[in-house]
């Protein structure tokens, strides 16, 4: 069975088969830059559909656990493989839907690759240790062994890198999986699914499940046979995923909510940290959970740091993420639009300084998309919302300090320790954030969002669960340590 019908239909994937969801609704997917244009239909699963592929991914459990661990990594290797020849459908498809720049959408999409081929030669990698045994004629060590099936619920911010960055290490583990995509996205996470059905994987090991995420998501939270649910996506609903999903003694992932600093001292490359500052809070329109969100600047070098940051964000073009030289294109959804927009409002009345931006732009093409002009504030205090909740828009708050000192504790002084970054060229005001700053991912000298695809990924504080993903920390969550004696 095909992908999609003739009138731009998806269909979820369950047992290896493309299927319609079972009550016949779908839901069409918009083109922010252009809400006029829809993408695609994608289906509105029921609790039976979601039913259905945990029955598949359980069905299929034993036989892909039994593989041998490099024969799991060569499905992956295949999968690699095909995304990799689709690179520029796929990323312009996101692009279309998400909104997001072509340059970045490809970007993402060729990191998904790399993610691919990294896992894949997991499967030949160590799973466990020889340990030393105090009887000495016994034989002591660890093995990991797979959970059996997992759910993931992946956001729209990163359609394709984020699915794949779960998928990967739950199959290379042994896992079989049922993903449920954000609704905003889920034409590109088909697109995605596609190319590991294509590659070969056997039916039920890979299920997509496309809908709302009240009804998915709570079925995969607090379904028996979910073994694991590894969650990217907002505060308030990843608590709720975590209760149901430990009332029933399961394993859970949260990846959540960020308020990411940057603080500029006074050594600092001023138009480094400057240029990177603006990048990290404009690129994608500041959607993503790594996104700078607070610049804290020493008073010394404010003014100088305002100036170029302000030169930088009026030199940004903001137009359709599929023209060669844009920079910013719209944000993701309607949703997305009115909250941005509401928190710069909040921003507005409680007394911060709008510099630049703060309001849609509605002129010529940009008329029917989503679109909000790069937004500067300043004069803004630290128990300011617009300084403490997460926004995920092009919004940049400016925050002057006497010193480092104080610097680090208003950066620490939020719910959030997902990443930050210094700009400094001191040594000792290098190691000293590096030891007092609460958050999961530090850089210095460099932009606070991204990350690596072969080092553990995540957060403090209310920025995750205290796991990690990619690199090798995958293996913590997606698999379970059996210690092992053997007496001769």
């Amino acid at each position: 069975m095909s992908m999609k019908t003739a009138n731009n239909t998806y269909q979820n994937v369950i047992n290896g088969s493309w299927l319609d969801a079972g009550s016949g609704d779908v839901e069409a997917s918009l083109n922010p830059a252009d809400k006029r244009e829809v993408v695609g239909y994608v289906p509105l699963s029921t609790k039976e559909d979601v039913d259905q592929a945990v029955a598949a991914a359980k069905a299929a459990a034993e036989g892909w656990r039994k593989l041998a661990g490099p024969t799991r990594g060569e499905y992956l290797r295949k999968t690699a493989d095909i995304l990799e020849q689709r690179l520029d459908q796929i990323a312009e498809t996101m692009t279309r839907e998400m909104g997001k720049t072509l340059v970045e959408a490809k970007g993402e999409t060729a990191r998904a690759v790399a993610i691919l081929r990294y896992y894949a030669s997991e499967g030949l990698r160590a799973v466990g240790e020889v340990i030393p045994s105090s009887d000495e004629g016994a034989l002591l060590f660890t093995s990991r062994v797979p959970l059996g099936v997992v759910g993931l619920i992946t956001p729209w911010n990163f359609p394709v890198a984020i699915p794949v960055w779960k998928m990967a290490p739950a199959l290379v583990y042994g896992n079989t999986v049922v993903i449920k995509p954000a609704l905003e996205t889920t034409v590109t996470a088909i697109q995605v699914i596609k190319c590991f059905i294509d590659a070969g994987f056997p039916p039920g090991v890979v299920n997509l499940v496309s809908g709302s995420g009240s009804v998915i998501g709570n079925v995969l939270s607090e379904h028996p046979d979910v073994k694991a649910v590894s969650f990217t996506g907002s505060n308030a609903v990843g608590s709720i995923i975590a209760a149901k999903v430990l009332a029933r003694g399961g394993k859970y992932q949260l990846e959540m909510g960020g308020k990411n600093p940057v603080i500029v001292t006074e050594s600092a490359d001023l138009e480094l940290a400057a240029e990177l500052t603006v990048s990290g809070s404009m690129k994608s329109s500041g959607q993503k959970c790594t996104a700078t969100s607070r610049a804290i600047v020493v008073k010394e070098v404010y003014a100088a740091f305002r100036e170029k940051v302000i030169e930088k964000i009026r030199s940004i073009r903001v137009a359709n993420g599929l023209e060669a030289d844009s920079y910013m294109g719209p944000v993701a959804s309607k949703n997305q639009f009115h909250s941005v927009l509401a928190a710069i409002e909040r921003g507005k009345a409680e007394g911060a300084t709008l510099v630049l931006g703060g309001e849609a732009l509605t002129e010529g093409a940009l008329a029917e998309g989503y679109y909000i002009a790069p937004t500067l504030f300043e004069d803004v205090e630290p128990g300011m919302s617009i300084a403490q909740d997460e926004i995920f828009g092009p919004v940049l708050a400016l925050l002057k300090v006497d010193n480092l000192q104080q610097a680090l504790e208003v950066a620490n002084d939020v719910r959030y320790g997902l990443s930050a970054s210094i700009f400094t060229n001191r040594l000792d005001e290098m190691m000293n954030y590096i030891q007092e700053m609460d958050a999961g991912m530090i850089r210095v000298n460099g932009e606070s969002s991204g990350v690596e695809l072969q080092a553990p990924f995540g957060g403090m504080k209310e920025s995750s669960s205290h796991s990690r993903e990619q690199g090798r920390a995958a293996m913590e969550f997606f698999t379970s340590v059996k210690t092992i004696t053997i007496k001769a």
